[in-house]
């Protein structure tokens, strides 16, 4: 996770908790004037749209009086959804024989984009199986991951 989206996440995680809510994960997209702040939240029995703006109003009060970002940009507040990104290491834990597809920073085992089987979580390793064939890679070596839904 870059700097500043962890910066936001210290910030804005216990406001998010008190409201009995998980922050899942943030994300700080640059563009100008047109970046955007994700900020994903989640909880057992799913996130509704109240839900979002109920956050999203907390969440903006916090970054109105600590002024964290300098420059303009949009707060948007949602679950993460059936693609749900992966944010820390122990979020794999919870989707063991779930298919994530995986970007990493630099190639590994000539592999730098892929799809697994998430097939172990211990610390910040996190193995996959592609296609029979193990990958154990470091979390602070993934670019991004997100899940990929399974429909039988």
């Amino acid at each position: 996770m870059a700097r500043i989206e962890q910066r936001l996440s210290d910030l804005i995680e216990p406001a998010v908790a008190a409201l009995g809510f998980e922050l899942w994960g943030v994300e700080f997209v640059r563009a100008g004037k047109h970046s955007t702040l994700r900020v994903y939240i989640d909880k057992d029995d799913g996130i509704s749209v109240d839900d979002c703006a109920d956050v999203s109003h907390q969440v903006s009060s916090i970054l109105d009086v600590e002024d964290p970002i300098k420059s303009e940009y949009y707060l948007e507040v949602s679950s993460p959804g059936m693609e749900r990104p992966f944010f820390k290491a122990e979020q794999f834990a919870t989707y063991l024989g779930e298919i994530a597809a995986v970007e990493l920073t630099l190639a590994q085992q000539n592999k730098r984009k892929f799809k697994g089987v998430i097939t172990a979580v211990e610390g910040d390793q996190i193995q996959f199986d592609i296609d029979g064939e193990p990958l154990t890679v470091a979390f602070s070596t993934i670019k991004k991951a997100h899940l990929i839904p399974q429909f039988d």
